[in-house]
């Protein structure tokens, strides 16, 4: 088990390098920031200060190791436009975030792998063809086209929620729908397709001509079983709930951590946006390690087949 922790260890520091690599070149081939900050009038020589103050006019390469010497130093820049410190203002709007994102996950799991486990027991009803067309309507629709479409029914027609902001609980509950919407669907069909495999395996069957009750069958044998992809599944979605907030929090004017990297990706302000997709890699990371440990842990073969 040790051995297959430290693998996935070493390959979480590696991914969460190379996101930052990747991002950090990008980032400065996508535009020069003074020119976004400073506007198109200015002189040359505001521009050229402008380059020289925050160490742009440096090559990459020495951009790029200083970049990294400073993040292992616990440094991760300041903000071009606010001169603040660009970690300190990512972490201002995690809560807002969180506000949405934790709700979510919550609607994601209570609803979805319910909703698919019980559809795969009631295997072609009407319940589980409801299922079925509720889970395709759900994770086929972008975000950005259900947040609008909520926004039309709920604020526009029927003016029972508002369409953005963050003033009251009320503001909360349309952005939170559209996060939790697809990862309903995702659940569903996937608990459902977990359970159908399980259910149709010879143990299964075993322990039902024992005698066992079908209760029991399932809650013992048939549901810890299909535990194994619906954790991958539920991991994926921990690790992406911020880069999800992005569309949502720009389309509800949500103040959290999505629409600052909008406007930080708008005005070319680099340190807030590596701190964003620093954090957005590191989420994700971190989750899928979790979940790698989790898999080990649920599935033995696994830490056998890491052990040769």
């Amino acid at each position: 088990m040790l051995r297959f922790a430290s693998i996935r260890l070493l390959r979480a520091i590696i991914t969460i390098l190379a996101v930052v690599t990747f991002a950090f070149v990008v980032l400065r081939m996508s535009g020069d920031p003074a020119q976004v900050m400073l506007g198109p009038d200015v002189p040359q020589e505001s521009v050229d200060a402008f380059r020289k103050a925050w160490g742009l006019d440096q090559p990459l390469w020495i951009q790029y190791l200083a970049y990294i010497k400073s993040i292992f130093s616990g440094d991760f820049g300041v903000s071009m436009r606010d001169k603040a410190s660009a970690m300190q203002l990512v972490i201002d709007r995690i809560p807002a975030t969180l506000q949405l994102t934790i709700p979510a996950l919550f609607l994601k799991v209570v609803i979805g792998i319910p909703a698919g486990v019980y559809a795969a027991l009631h295997r072609q009803s009407a319940v589980d063809r409801g299922v079925i067309l509720a889970a395709i309507f759900g994770f086929t629709i972008p975000s950005f086209v259900m947040g609008l479409l909520l926004v039309l029914i709920f604020s526009i027609t029927l003016g029972l929620l508002p369409s953005g902001g963050q003033d009251t609980w009320q503001h909360g509950i349309l952005p939170t729908l559209t996060m939790s919407i697809g990862g309903i669907g995702i659940l569903a069909r996937f608990s459902r397709s977990a359970m159908i495999e399980v259910m149709g395996q010879p143990y299964i069957r075993t322990a039902s001509a024992k005698g066992m009750a079908w209760q029991d069958v399932v809650w013992r044998h048939a549901l810890p079983n299909a535990a194994v992809p619906i954790v991958t599944i539920v991991g994926f979605m921990v690790g992406s709930l911020i880069a999800g907030a992005v569309v949502v929090e720009s389309i509800f004017s949500w103040p959290g951590i999505g629409r600052l990297l909008v406007v930080s990706v708008t005005n070319r302000d680099l340190a807030v946006v590596q701190c964003i997709l620093l954090i957005i890699a590191a989420t994700m990371v971190v989750s899928n390690l979790i979940v790698d440990l989790l898999y080990g842990w649920l599935d033995p073969r696994l830490r056998a087949q890491n052990a040769h």
